[in-house]
């Protein structure tokens, strides 16, 4: 196919297609810090990652009303895209890889501290090291774990019909 040749395109979704994507796992890098850095800036962290996700519910809700115009029913479709939206996101984006990523890095110190005569200095930075390579693998469990507490759950109540993608 021609690339020049212009079809139909698809709308950008600024939260989950482009840079801003990576806000929402800004905890897990805190998470992965808390050796080295003061408790204020992991909290930062969540706040950024909690920022991240409210942005998304509410553009997913202003989606959904624009999507629904003046229908019947337009105010419980929009509820229930901004209230997946959010929930979604607050447990795939923020609570369970926070605490994932908290506790690897907790067992990771704890056992370099058992096994090893590292200074500890070292231990901290392997720890975070250890926690930031953790992330790419818990990313994709997670999000199907929570579509799948979602779908067996929550979206039964509305239907399912405006499902998070």
């Amino acid at each position: 196919m021609d690339p020049t040749q212009e079809g139909p395109t698809e709308a950008v979704d600024v939260y989950r297609d482009t840079w801003v994507r990576f806000l929402g796992y800004a905890n897990e890098v805190g998470e992965a810090f808390r050796a080295l850095v003061p408790v204020s800036a992991v909290w930062a962290s969540y706040a950024v990652a909690t920022a991240y996700v409210t942005a998304d519910a509410v553009d997913k809700g202003k989606k959904a009303a624009l999507a629904h115009g003046d229908n019947s029913g337009r105010t419980t479709r929009v509820a229930a895209a901004v209230v997946d939206t959010f929930v979604w996101q607050a447990l795939a984006s923020v609570a369970i890889p926070g605490f994932t990523i908290n506790r690897v890095c907790a067992a990771s110190l704890y056992l370099l501290g058992r096994t090893t005569r590292w200074p500890l200095p070292v231990r901290k930075w392997t720890t975070t090291a250890i926690g930031l390579s953790t992330i790419p693998f818990i990313i994709t469990p997670i999000d199907r774990s929570v579509d799948f507490l979602l779908d067996s759950s929550l979206r039964k109540i509305y239907g399912g019909g405006e499902k998070h993608e």
